[in-house]
């Protein structure tokens, strides 16, 4: 009996000291899960959330490059996005406050810089940086596309209808249509479908602009070989256009010809997209007439609003004006935040100001373009005629048109 006692003993102890020895294992390895490295236990001494940023709101002017909007601007996104980027503190580390995340965020967009380069400067972990990024996109899109990217009304299309006429004397007009390449890396494993004629790397993105440069209608992911008009006839726009179903109002006579023929609403863009009779592209070729020219110059004072949104997109958002170092399905929604947010922020009083730095610019955003034949139907090529017309006619003609072909 005593042996056996004494044989229970030691396989008691060995037992107990294997417990012992897995709890310590268990220990260590939370214990280095959740380790802080020492450069970021310096975060409020020393990150610039809580220096550099701090010290901005008291300088209006260098808040506005920084974040390229301002302090106030910056308080009310806050409001509107702070709740979905709250997480729940632990024992084992404080969670990051949703107004640090929306400033690593916005920075991203603002320069482009890179997850290390952010991770640096504010005193987090990359994966951090990362993933507030990822949560600001994300809690843009969710909150805020509703009010800054709704699904077209037909009063919102006469609204624009009437923007167009009254500002860039182009009557019947829906907006200005264009595209252009959005520079990323390569992903794996993706052959050339990204793959574009300026021999990078890209998706595309489509947009649908008003007269005041917001973006009404985008599109963004299309394989960068894409062309406009193969990327416009695959969109919600275009199959919704051709079939109807967009709201768009019913035709009217052009202004001042109340008893000529009613008109369809039209939208304008380049030679890249197909003609439409909802779609209007200019006339090609050199040798035109004078009645031509003069409708090729005034769709193209129409069409300008749609290359002045994006310089001002790509003036406001530096990250445009890189390579961006995400999977495509990240970028899709880094874009589309970032022309949410172009929404949000646009402003008469400053879009010159931004357009001015666009053009200062030796990087700009890539067009897209054509790449196959382009056959109107006669419908199409009548509508065209008759807006030629009308420019031309005393209720249609600018007095400085003749000047400018």
């Amino acid at each position: 009996m005593c042996i056996i006692a004494v044989a229970e003993a030691h396989v008691s102890r060995r037992r107990t000291l294997a417990l012992l020895l897995l709890l310590d294992l268990v220990h260590q390895r939370r214990r280095s899960r959740f380790w802080v490295h020492p450069l970021n236990q310096q975060r409020r001494s020393q990150g610039d959330f809580y220096h550099l940023v701090a010290e901005l709101r008291l300088d209006s002017q260098r808040h506005h490059q920084y974040f390229r909007m301002s302090a106030e601007k910056m308080d009310e996104l806050l409001s509107l996005v702070g709740p979905e980027l709250r997480r729940q503190s632990t024992s084992f580390r404080a969670a990051i406050e949703p107004k640090q995340r929306l400033a690593v965020g916005i920075r991203f967009l603002a320069s482009g810089d890179s997850f290390v380069s952010l991770a640096f400067s504010y005193r987090l972990g990359q994966t951090t940086v990362r993933n507030s990024v990822h949560m600001v996109c994300a809690a843009i899109e969710k909150v805020m596309m509703g009010q800054y990217l709704p699904p077209p009304t037909d009063e919102m299309w006469k609204t624009i209808a009437q923007g167009f006429w009254e500002k860039w004397n182009f009557p019947n007009c829906l907006g200005a249509l264009d595209g252009k390449h959005i520079h990323i890396q390569a992903p794996p494993r993706s052959g050339s479908q990204y793959f574009n004629y300026k021999k990078i790397f890209s998706i595309v993105l489509l947009a649908l602009v008003d007269a005041d440069y917001r973006f009404r209608v985008i599109q963004v992911g299309d394989f960068g070989r894409s062309s406009d008009g193969a990327v416009y006839a695959g969109s919600a726009l275009g199959i919704g256009m051709e079939r109807r179903t967009l709201h768009v109002p019913p035709h009217a006579p052009l202004p001042g010809a109340a008893d000529a023929t009613p008109v369809p609403h039209v939208m304008v863009a380049d030679a890249a997209f197909p003609l439409k009779p909802y779609l209007m592209r200019p006339y090609p070729g050199h040798n035109l007439t004078h009645r031509k020219r003069i409708f090729n110059y005034r769709l193209s004072r129409a069409r300008m609003v749609v290359e002045n949104a994006f310089g001002i997109l790509a003036s406001r958002w530096r990250i445009f004006y890189r390579r961006i170092h995400l999977h495509p399905d990240k970028v899709d929604s880094v874009v589309l935040a970032a022309c949410i947010l172009h929404n949000f922020l646009i402003a008469p009083s400053e879009n010159q100001a931004i357009l001015d730095e666009a053009n200062q610019q030796t990087t700009h955003m890539v067009p897209v373009r054509d790449m196959g034949p382009n056959r109107a139907s006669r419908e199409a090529c009548n509508i065209r005629e008759i807006f030629c017309d009308f420019f031309m006619s005393p209720e249609g003609s600018l007095a400085w048109q003749d000047r400018m072909v």
